[in-house]
């Protein structure tokens, strides 16, 4: 298996187990990080998700130029899925918070894989980039969009026309990372964020994913009148009462998740 997945205790973890390729993704992988995605979406039982590479030198490399039948830059675009890059980059349906364990290099769909995650921990030796202009090709699953959305322009374009790489440090100075580590805590430092999340009620964290999604293209006004299926379904929830009743009883809420 080129993927390792499991869950455990409300936590899916996600693992390209490709080291020897610097977990780049060749079509199979990719085939593999979508069924998982989407049996993730269909789970309500999970509320974090975890996704990082096997070994200590990358998070992902990108796209496996080196597979057999590698196709021409029209073919891999027409052949991009809708949810873009190992399944998530481009991703729009997912309610359930994504964090990214960046343990080395995170290049061409390697980055854009990140960018389609919502907490970004990275370690002090991690690098970020996308080379694609470097080789003929476009960063075309969210790259050439996210990027400049996340960063000022004149920082993305730099990073986007150049293909240059810059290092965690840069990227959390940039906004695109969210804590910087060194290698031997990235672990504890993942974890600790996985408590923040479990700690707070499910439904609302679907809602808060959901709502922001929805109204990036809204004015403030517009967006706080959406209507949407999480933000009822939270409001209405047992847990709703539950989070009100425990702050009254200075103890630990008991999330139901309904």
């Amino acid at each position: 298996m080129s993927v390792l997945f499991f869950v455990e205790n409300h936590v899916a973890r996600i693992t390209i187990d490709r080291p020897e390729r610097m977990n780049a993704i060749d079509q199979a992988t990719q085939n593999e990080l979508v069924r998982i995605w989407d049996a993730i979406e269909a789970d309500p039982d999970i509320r974090v998700v975890v996704l990082t590479g096997a070994g200590e030198r990358a998070f992902s490399a990108g796209a496996d130029m080196q597979g057999e039948a590698e196709p021409s830059g029209l073919d891999y675009w027409a052949g991009l899925p809708a949810s873009g890059f190992g399944g998530i980059s481009l991703r729009d349906t997912l309610d359930v918070p994504v964090i990214a364990r960046v343990n080395g290099y995170a290049l061409g769909g390697g980055m854009e894989m990140v960018l389609g995650c919502d907490i970004v921990v990275a370690s002090s030796n991690a690098k970020f980039g996308l080379p694609e202009s470097r080789v003929g090709r476009l960063a075309l699953s969210g790259g050439i969009v996210h990027l400049p959305r996340r960063i000022p322009h004149a920082l993305a374009m730099g990073m986007l026309l150049s293909g240059r790489r810059i290092d965690a440090a840069e990227a959390a100075k940039y906004g695109l990372v969210n804590e910087v580590v060194e290698p031997v805590d990235l672990d504890a430092c993942v974890d600790r964020w996985v408590a923040d999340i479990l700690a707070c009620a499910p439904l609302s964290v679907r809602a808060i994913k959901q709502m922001v999604r929805a109204g990036e293209t809204k004015t403030p006004r517009e967006a706080q009148m959406l209507r949407l299926p999480a933000l009822v379904a939270a409001l209405k929830s047992e847990d709703q009462n539950e989070g009100v009743q425990a702050f009254r009883e200075k103890r630990a809420p008991n999330w139901k998740g309904r």
